[in-house]
C-alpha cells in the first residue's frame, strides 16, 4: 500500500509530502491520521531541526476528497462537531505544539482544507503556478482546519474576507503581494529554495530556535509586559546553556557551531 505521506531527512531537513498526486493531494482521514504522525515523529528526532511540508505531483493539496462528502455522509450535527474537532483540526491544533519550524512549499493548487494546512505553518514559499482559494462557501460550509482563524492575522480581515466569501482563486504573485506567502520562485527552484532556508533555521542553536518560536506564539496573543517578561526568563535560561557558549565561540572562530539542543 502506498504511503500518503512520506518523510526524507537530509542534513537535519525533514521532507514530509503529500502522497495523493493523483487527487492533488485531496486528503483522507487516514491521511491527516499519518500527517500529524509525521509531525510527532519530527518532533522527538534529534536529528531533525526543522520541516518543509510540500505535495507530491502537480499541486500542494486539493482540500478534503469530496467524493466522502453529500448525502450520503453522517452528517447529523454532534458527529460533525466532534468529526472536526478531532480530525479536520488535529493538524493545526499539534503544530500550536510543534516547537520545530515548519514551512509550506506550495506547489501548484492549494485550496480550502489544503490551503489550511498550509496556512497552518511558520511560513510559505510559493511556486510561480501555485494558485489559492478558500472555497468552502461554494459547497455551504466553513474553514474547519483553520482558514477563519490563520488568514486575518497573515493578510489582514478585509483580504481574508475578500478570499472566504468570494472563494476566487489568487495566483501567487497577489499571495506575495497581500502577505498570504514570504516567496514566490520558478516552479524548479521552489522546493530547494524552500529546503535551503529549512536548512539555515535547522543549524542554528536548536534551543534558542524553540524559544524564539515559543516567545512569537506567546507575543500574538498576550499583552507586551507578559512577553517580556516570558522573553527575560527564556533568555536567562538560553544564556546558561551550552549553545550559547558554542554559538559566540563559532562565531569568533569563523566556523560552523556544534550544538547540543539545550
Amino acid at each position: 500500500m502506498t504511503d500518503s505521506v512520506l518523510l526524507e531527512v537530509t542534513d537535519r531537513v525533514a521532507t514530509v509530502t503529500l502522497n495523493r498526486p493523483e487527487k492533488l493531494n485531496a486528503f483522507s482521514d487516514e491521511m491527516l491520521y499519518r500527517l500529524v504522525a509525521r509531525i510527532d515523529e519530527c518532533a522527538v528526532r534529534d536529528d531533525i531541526g526543522a520541516v518543509v511540508l510540500t505535495g507530491a505531483g502537480r499541486g500542494f493539496c486539493s482540500g478534503g476528497d469530496v467524493s466522502a462528502m453529500g448525502g450520503e455522509a453522517d452528517n447529523r450535527a454532534h458527529v460533525t462537531k466532534e468529526y472536526i474537532w478531532t480530525t479536520i483540526q488535529m493538524f493545526p491544533r499539534r503544530l500550536a505544539r510543534f516547537d520545530k519550524p515548519i514551512i509550506a512549499a506550495v506547489n501548484g493548487v492549494a485550496t480550502g482544507g489544503g490551503l489550511d494546512l498550509a496556512l497552518a505553518c511558520d511560513l510559505r514559499i510559493a511556486s510561480e503556478s501555485a494558485r489559492f482559494a478558500e472555497t468552502y462557501a461554494r459547497i455551504g460550509l466553513l474553514p474547519g482546519g483553520g482558514g477563519a482563524w490563520f488568514l486575518p492575522k497573515l493578510v489582514g480581515r478585509a483580504w481574508a474576507l475578500e478570499m472566504l466569501l468570494g472563494a476566487e482563486f489568487i495566483d501567487a504573485a497577489e499571495a506575495l503581494r497581500i502577505g498570504l506567502v514570504n516567496h514566490v520562485y520558478p516552479d524548479a527552484e521552489m522546493l530547494t529554495r524552500a529546503q535551503a532556508l529549512a536548512h539555515r533555521m535547522a543549524h542554528m542553536p536548536p534551543f534558542s530556535v524553540r524559544l524564539i518560536k515559543r516567545a512569537v506564539d506567546h507575543g500574538m496573543r498576550g499583552d507586551m509586559e507578559a512577553s517580556f517578561d516570558l522573553i527575560s526568563s527564556h533568555i536567562a535560561i538560553a544564556k546558561g546553556g551550552p549553545d550559547h557558549a558554542e554559538a559566540i565561540a563559532a562565531f569568533k572562530e569563523k566556523r560552523e557551531g556544534q550544538y547540543r539542543g539545550f
